[in-house]
């Protein structure tokens, strides 16, 4: 018989999706990727994401591949601004999907307590993109509730827990625009500690830390060996910079392209960052602040292109550029450098083709991209990850913006790849495939088109 090859499982939880990634352990390559939908639970109490069903799909899905691939090690990545809170059983409340606007409602008053930029380096997000304001949300609306938690933790380590019956955290997730992590001292922040929080936080350990073997009745449900191991996890953003910051001389910038528009300056300036225009320092798998900016320019393309995206041909973006044809920012309020402004088509959209409005869209981003990368002080190449990576037009026309390496990774697996180097921890980390050749800058008018942009955004 056939030796199964050996393999890391990387749980992969999205806004938008859930992917189930099993990674060679030897070469490192792709077995296999499935994907699910998710599904946001109206209520009751509230919105919130529905982790029975992503549950019961990841175990479904591991029980298919135990099959014929030997799963040794499990790494779970989540997005950020979701946060669990538990009792001794399981979720004391479900877990608030981060865009309902209800800890709005406490906006005021947790602003008065919430710390100063200086020390949780954390812009005041709306809705629940704070954990902290979750919390201060949760534990005031639902006091009976919230006062039965004997653990708060991070996503990422809520899957971990399920998965081995051990309650940890790691600092990723705490870095994550919480507000509940002090960046400088590498700890919690006061907001944390005054409010009790921290007391519920687990022991924290490093991303790649072992937690423990799958519990004995999910290995069986699953399929998995016993020796099965889980490590503590990451923040999916963070799994995108891992590699690069075990790799690349510093400085550099990682832009991770998805519903969220991240950007990574490693060896930017703490300084300069602006938390009115989506600045902010997240925490890499060293605890270490990395000047960042985050905008939801993923979720903005979906709405200036109408979910109905399609490569536009040199005459859509000839149009496009020759009639300053342009989408103005922002179109999600309250998020990234252009959070405060209402959004706006300098032409009629209806009148455009599929390719015209995604070559506007495509522009956009470049454009909200090159404020981002100076807002956080970016310096040396640009490496871009995710959806964006495989656009020639928003590659092309951010090398016009920035004047220097623009660098696609189309075939990058991003977070996937990031969250497999967990398994055998940053010492053993190995070297990525070389890079693609950088983008060729866009030519024709663009230049000049920028520059109105600018104008007309008023930036």
């Amino acid at each position: 018989m056939t030796a199964k090859p050996a393999a890391i499982a990387v749980l992969d939880i999205g806004k938008s999706n859930t992917k189930l990634a099993l990674i060679d352990r030897g070469s490192r390559a792709i077995l296999s990727i499935s994907t699910m939908k998710n599904i946001v639970r109206a209520g009751p109490p509230y919105p919130h994401f529905d982790v029975e069903t992503i549950w019961a799909w990841l175990i479904d899905g591991l029980a298919e591949v135990s099959a014929t691939i030997d799963v040794e090690v499990i790494a779970v990545t989540t997005h950020g601004a979701a946060i669990a809170v538990l009792d001794e059983d399981g979720l004391a409340l479900p877990v608030l999907d981060y865009e309902h606007p209800g800890p709005d409602a406490v906006a005021e008053s947790y602003r008065a307590v919430r710390g100063d930029f200086t020390e949780i380096l954390s812009p005041d997000l709306p809705g629940g993109l704070n954990a902290g304001r979750q919390l201060f949300w949760l534990a005031r609306t639902f006091p009976d509730d919230f006062s039965r938690a004997t653990t708060i933790l991070p996503y990422p380590q809520y899957w971990v827990w399920r998965l081995t019956g051990r309650r940890v955290a790691e600092p990723t997730s705490f870095g994550a625009h919480s507000d509940l992590w002090n960046a400088t001292a590498a700890s919690y922040s006061s907001l944390a500690m005054r409010e009790g929080w921290a007391d519920l936080f687990p022991p924290r350990i490093a991303p790649w830390d072992d937690v423990g073997p799958v519990r004995p009745e999910i290995a069986a449900a699953a399929r998995l060996p016993a020796r099965c191991r889980v490590v503590a996890g990451i923040h999916d953003s963070n799994a995108s910079l891992l590699p690069h910051i075990l790799s690349r001389p510093l400085p550099f910038a990682v832009i991770s392209t998805g519903t969220w528009m991240i950007t990574f300056a490693a060896g930017g300036r703490l300084d300069r960052l602006d938390p009115t225009r989506g600045g902010l320092a997240y925490v890499d798998a060293f605890a270490r602040p990395v000047p960042s900016t985050m905008s939801m320019t993923g979720r903005e393309f979906e709405i200036l292109t109408g979910g109905r995206a399609s490569a536009p041909s040199d005459d859509e973006i000839a149009r496009i550029l020759d009639e300053r044809i342009m989408a103005l920012p922002s179109f999600v309020p309250g998020a990234g450098p252009y959070g405060q402004r209402q959004g706006r088509w300098s032409h009629d959209p209806e009148t455009l083709t599929d390719g015209e409005r995604t070559a506007a869209a495509s522009l956009y981003a470049a454009l909200v991209a090159d404020t981002s990368l100076r807002l956080a002080g970016a310096e040396g190449p640009v490496l871009i990850e995710g959806p964006l990576a495989k656009s020639p037009l928003f590659l092309a026309a951010l090398a016009v913006l920035v004047e220097r390496p623009v660098i696609g990774r189309p075939d990058a697996t991003g977070t996937t790849e990031g969250a497999a180097l967990l398994a055998d921890g940053p010492e053993r980390a190995r070297q990525g495939a070389a890079d693609p050749a950088p983008a060729a800058p866009l030519g024709g008018s663009f230049a000049a088109y920028a520059a109105d942009w600018r104008a007309a955004a008023g930036d």
